[in-house]
C-alpha cells in the first residue's frame, strides 16, 4: 500500500477508564475499553505513532528541501499549481486523476467490497481505506456500517434549525444549517474545554468525523422531503448499507439507484485537498475547530457555482439544449448551441478541471454505468454526444487548458433517470459524500499535529515593487 506499511500485531485489551474518569461522564471516546481486527479506532491507534515518526523523520531530513517555485502568476490565479498542503488520503495527478491512497477508481471498484457480487464499492470501505492506507475486508466493512448506524441518531433541536428557515432556502443553506445544529454535541469542543493533552486531539475528533458522517445522510434526506416532499420523513432502515440507506431515506428503493448512490459518494468522497471544501475543511480545522464547524464551512465553498453546484448547472443546461433543439438533435445542431452558449459569454458546464488534463476517471465510471444501466436513455445519448462536440469546439477556442469532461457533466443525468429530478438539491449529495474525505483527513491533520495555516499575502504595491527589484537585479 502506497501510504502505510501493513501491520501484523492485533490492537491489544488496553483499559482507558482509570484516565482522566471526571470526563468519563461527557465525553463518549473515553469509555472505548478494546480493539480488534475489527475496530478502525483500534487500527487508527496502531498506526498513528508510526506516521507520527515518518513526518518527523520528514522534517528532520527534508525540511529545507524547495518543492518549486512561486510565480506572480501564481499568487493572482489562485495559487494554482503551487504546492502548498499535506493531504494523505487522496492524491490527484494531472494525467491519472484521483487516487485513494494510492488507489485509482478502477481498482476500488475492483477490491472494495461491495453490497453484491460485482457491485458499486461501498462507501464505508472507502472510509477504512483513506483512514488506514488498507484495503478493508468485507466483515470490517460491515461492522464499520452497523457502528455508523448506532451513530446516526440525530437530535430533534436540529430538525427545528432547518424548520426555522423558509422551505424555500436553497437546500445547501438547510443542509449548512443542519450541520451547525449538529455541532452541540461536538466531544472534541468537550473534551478541549476540559484540558485534553494535544496528542489526543485526534480521539475526539475521530468520534465527531464518525458521527457525522453517520448523520448527515439523515440531515441530508429530512432537507429533501422537507423541500420536495411535503415533509413526509422516511426512517432508517438498519438493514441497509450506508449509501443504500441515503437513497431508501430520500425515498429511492430500486436496487440499482442504491446501487448508483454508493457509487456516488464513493468517487465524490475526496479529491486531494486543494479544491475549495476540502481546503476550507482543513483551513477551518487548522484553528482547532471541531469537524462541525469545519464541515460547515466546507459545505459552504461547496456551495458556489465554481464548485460543487456546478452539478446542478450542467442538468439544467442539457435540458435547456433538449427545449430548444429536441432530444433527437444532430451533432450539427448541438455544435451550434454549444457556439451559441460560448458566444454568449458563459461557459459550457461540466467541462475543464483545475488540476485535470484528461477526462476525469469519475466521468468514465458514470459513463460504463449509464452504459449498463440505462443506455438507450435520451440524455444520456446526448452526453455522449458533447463528449464527441465540445473538447474539440475548446479546443479550437484556444482558451482552455482541459477540454475534458469532469465528474458533474455525468452525474446529474444518472440521477434525472431514476427519479431524482430536483437539480437544486444535487450539490447536498455532494455535500454528503465529501464528508467522508474530509473527516478522515481531519482525524489525521490531529494526529500528525499539523500546524495552523497561515500563508503570507502581499498588496499589489508589494509585487510591483518585488517585480522592479528582481529586474534591476
Amino acid at each position: 500500500m502506497a501510504f502505510f506499511r501493513s501491520i501484523a500485531a492485533l490492537s491489544r485489551l488496553r483499559s482507558r477508564s482509570g484516565q482522566q474518569a471526571c470526563l468519563s461522564n461527557s465525553v463518549r471516546w473515553l469509555q472505548m475499553q478494546s480493539s480488534s481486527d475489527l475496530d478502525l479506532h483500534g487500527q487508527l491507534k496502531e498506526l498513528i505513532p508510526e506516521q507520527q515518526e515518518r513526518l518527523k523523520k520528514i522534517k528532520s531530513e527534508h525540511g529545507k528541501v524547495q518543492l518549486g517555485n512561486i510565480t506572480v502568476d501564481m499568487v493572482l490565479g489562485g495559487m494554482r499549481g503551487m504546492t502548498g498542503l499535506l493531504w494523505e488520503t487522496s492524491l490527484l495527478d494531472p494525467d491519472e486523476g484521483i487516487r485513494f491512497r494510492g488507489l485509482s477508481i478502477p481498482e476500488c471498484q475492483k477490491v472494495l467490497p461491495a453490497a453484491k457480487p460485482d457491485g458499486e464499492p461501498l462507501p464505508e470501505g472507502l472510509l477504512w481505506l483513506l483512514l488506514t492506507g488498507k484495503v478493508p475486508s468485507k466483515a470490517q466493512v460491515d461492522a464499520l456500517s452497523k457502528e455508523l448506524h448506532a451513530r446516526a441518531t440525530v437530535p430533534d433541536h436540529v430538525f427545528k434549525a432547518i424548520d426555522a428557515l423558509p422551505v424555500s432556502a436553497h437546500p445547501m443553506t438547510q443542509f449548512a444549517t443542519g450541520v451547525m445544529a449538529l455541532q452541540v454535541q461536538s466531544e472534541f469542543q468537550k473534551a478541549y474545554e476540559m484540558g485534553i493533552p494535544k496528542s489526543k486531539y485526534w480521539e475526539p475528533t475521530y468520534e465527531d468525523s464518525l458521527s457525522l458522517i453517520a448523520r448527515v445522510p439523515v440531515v441530508a434526506s429530512y432537507v429533501y422531503r422537507r423541500i420536495y416532499k411535503d415533509g413526509k420523513i422516511i426512517p432508517m432502515d438498519d438493514s441497509l448499507d450506508y449509501g443504500g440507506n441515503f437513497s431508501h431515506m430520500l425515498g429511492f428503493d430500486s436496487p440499482q439507484m442504491q446501487e448508483l448512490m454508493r457509487l456516488y459518494v464513493t468517487i465524490h468522497s475526496d479529491h486531494e485537498g486543494g479544491n475549495v471544501s476540502a481546503h476550507t475543511g482543513h483551513l477551518v480545522g487548522s484553528a482547532l475547530s471541531d469537524p462541525y464547524l469545519s464541515f460547515a464551512a466546507a459545505l459552504n465553498g461547496l456551495a458556489g457555482p465554481l464548485h460543487g453546484l456546478a452539478n446542478q448547472e450542467v442538468l439544467l443546461w442539457i435540458k435547456s439544449v433538449v427545449d430548444e433543439c429536441g432530444e433527437n438533435m444532430t451533432k450539427e445542431q448541438l455544435k451550434d448551441y454549444v457556439w451559441k452558449t460560448l458566444n454568449g459569454g458563459k461557459v459550457v458546464p461540466g467541462f475543464g478541471h483545475g488540476v485535470l488534463r484528461k477526462t476525469d476517471p469519475r466521468y468514465t465510471c458514470q459513463r460504463e454505468f449509464a452504459l449498463k444501466h440505462l443506455p438507450d436513455d435520451p440524455l444520456f445519448q446526448l452526453v455522449s454526444k458533447l463528449y464527441e462536440v465540445v473538447p474539440p469546439i475548446l479546443t479550437e477556442l484556444g482558451k482552455v487548458k482541459n477540454p475534458w469532461p469532469n465528474v458533474d457533466a455525468h452525474s446529474g443525468v444518472l440521477l434525472n433517470y431514476f427519479g431524482l429530478t430536483e437539480a437544486r438539491y444535487y450539490t447536498v449529495l455532494f455535500g454528503v459524500s465529501r464528508s467522508i474525505g474530509i473527516c478522515s483527513q481531519l482525524i489525521w491533520d490531529r494526529a500528525l499535529g499539523l500546524p495552523l495555516e497561515r500563508p503570507k499575502s502581499v498588496t499589489m504595491e508589494w509585487l510591483e515593487n518585488y517585480c522592479k527589484k528582481a529586474k534591476a537585479a
